[in-house]
């Protein structure tokens, strides 16, 4: 079955950097697109990043654009997160998910996407 595992967060201090990654299995990994969502205490799913199975597209939230860069390797199955200048409004529980590539359905919305991992806490203190 298909399974995606976060790894990466951790506590932190602002204007640090973290680097998350996920690992997927039972998928072919290249027909996905693959996301980051985070949701922080008391508050809903929120749009992170995205990027293409080819990994030559990718769009961002407003709130992260310029500080946070997602990539992908299709060879080992992973994509990852590199979190800079992080801020305390950063501190989410960050998940990964994967969508069929052909989909032409918004990518900023979390129920277009098929698989999630649990994700992995990032907490940053002022």
């Amino acid at each position: 079955q298909v399974q995606l595992v976060e790894s990466g967060g951790g506590l932190v201090q602002a204007g640090d950097s973290l680097r998350l990654t996920c690992a997927a299995s039972g998928v072919t990994f290249s027909s996905y697109g693959m996301a980051w969502f985070r949701q922080a205490p008391g508050k809903g799913r929120e749009f992170v990043a995205y990027i293409d199975w080819t990994g030559s597209t990718t769009y961002y939230a407003y709130s992260v654009k310029g500080r946070f860069t997602i990539s992908r390797d299709n060879r080992k199955n992973t994509v990852s997160l590199q979190l800079n200048s992080l801020k305390p409004e950063d501190t989410a529980v960050y998940c990964c998910a994967a969508r069929p590539s052909q989909l032409s359905s918004t990518v900023y919305t979390a129920a277009n996407y098929a698989y999630w991992g649990l994700g992995t806490q990032v907490t940053v203190s002022s």
